[in-house]
């Protein structure tokens, strides 16, 4: 205990290397954290005072991961506001069903023929349906595709499946730490779930105004102290109340993110999200013995390859349904097929409730494998789409004044003209 600074000191050292590593190969950041974490542990040797075990600072470690999860997910609260997600539309909400109907199902088909426990099977399901919100908006910036015309629709996608997530996370963390596994007491569950986000989100929208006023007076010191304790409280009570504290988070965001202060608490915030979010997934790869890998890998891979294949599927249809290019229904698929911190989430809470070890290395390299595929298949997605379309012959639509009109097909051309493609 003595070295516990050096060591924390030790920590963050790694992890600025692991990001100064990503942007210079130019990759998401999460899988170098994990991959780091993991590099190191009780399987080092320790060499005097440089003690790459973190034995004594692994629970400052982990807290500062766990205050890493609030800050990511009140972050995309204030990201994704409340009143974007009412005027999102029927097409975005239409969409999000599909690829959550398609993803869910072969995500609990996968746990079950497993022959897992049920609460195994939820949390499974739930690893492998949620995208990564932080490593799709990367992607779609750094790949300067805002002006393509199915952007609005992955990012409607992303908002939904948060809405999903706080329901979700809510209903297994009901049954994995809290034994909610009868009717009643799952009722009972959900009921508190669905009545603790619509007080909340009810209050916030209602009382945004009187929000923006009174944070408009406050000094930066104590506007910066309110909200974090504003963002504590309200997540521990969701934990009280038997809500996972990440989605009290989430909540919080949403309520702020309607007030007039929003571009204010995100210039706060964003240091504390980048700080504390790399303890997240790094504490998470060195809860992990590297050693124990090998007996997650093939089902891992077999889950690797049935979420590309069910992400396609729904991205395919979305695009369909909203009448988009025939490439941009195979970009939607591909882009979202990123899998990041909210599998994490979901690994976490399998170990909050003792389920199956395996759990949590086959989440590793699951999220491995989608972080560093992820962002290389968006980027050749109308690769893919060309080789596609030279085998099987998809529709085209053509973008005019009066909306998009269907074309006849053409294998030799990739992109359908100007309508999605980038500006120089």
């Amino acid at each position: 205990m003595e070295h516990l600074v050096f060591e924390v000191g030790l920590a963050v050292l790694l992890m600025a290397l692991a990001t100064f590593l990503a942007h210079r190969l130019k990759l998401s950041v999460v899988p170098l954290l994990i991959l780091i974490g993991l590099a190191v542990g009780p399987h080092v040797p320790k060499l005097g005072i440089l003690d790459l075990t973190f034995t004594d600072s692994k629970f400052i470690i982990d807290f500062m991961g766990r205050l890493g999860m609030l800050f990511l997910l009140f972050y995309l609260g204030l990201e994704f506001s409340l009143g974007r997600l009412l005027r999102a539309g029927h097409s975005i909400a239409t969409a999000g069903i599909i690829y959550i109907a398609i993803n869910l199902t072969i995500g609990l088909l996968f746990g079950w023929s497993l022959g897992w426990p049920l609460q195994e099977v939820l949390v499974v399901a739930g690893i492998t349906t949620i995208s990564s919100s932080a490593i799709v908006a990367k992607v779609i910036t750094d790949l300067r595709r805002s002006a393509r015309p199915e952007t609005g629709l992955i990012l409607g996608i992303i908002m939904f499946e948060d809405v999903f997530l706080a329901v979700y996370v809510s209903l297994v963390s009901g049954i994995v730490l809290y034994g909610s596994t009868t009717i009643s007491n799952l009722a009972a569950s959900i009921s508190i779930t669905v009545m603790f986000i619509i007080t909340l989100l009810g209050a916030g929208r209602f009382s945004a105004r009187y929000l923006s006023q009174w944070l408009r007076t406050y000094s930066e010191e104590t506007f910066l102290l309110f909200i974090f304790a504003t963002l504590f409280v309200i997540a521990g009570l969701s934990e009280t109340l038997g809500v996972a504290e990440a989605i009290g988070a989430l909540l919080i965001g949403l309520v702020l993110a309607e007030t007039d202060q929003m571009a204010r608490l995100q210039r706060i915030v964003v240091p504390f999200r980048d700080f504390f979010g790399a303890f997240l997934f790094f504490s998470f790869g060195l809860n992990i013995d590297p050693l124990a890998l090998g007996g997650a890998l093939q089902i891992a891979l077999l889950a690797v390859l049935l979420t590309i294949t069910g992400n396609f599927i729904a991205g395919v249809i979305a695009g369909k349904i909203a009448r988009l290019p025939a490439n941009a229904g195979v970009n939607i698929g591909l882009t979202i097929v990123s899998r990041g911190e909210f599998s994490i989430v979901m690994a976490s809470l399998a170990q909050s409730g003792g389920l199956l070890a395996l759990i949590q290395p086959f989440t590793a390299v699951y999220v491995l494998a989608l972080s560093i595929l992820g962002p290389i298949m968006t980027k050749n997605s109308d690769v893919v789409y060309r080789a596609l379309d030279r085998t099987v012959r998809l529709p085209h639509f053509r973008l005019t004044r009066k909306g998009m009109v269907k074309t006849s097909a053409n294998p030799g051309h990739g992109d359908e003209g100007p309508s999605h493609q980038d500006p120089p």
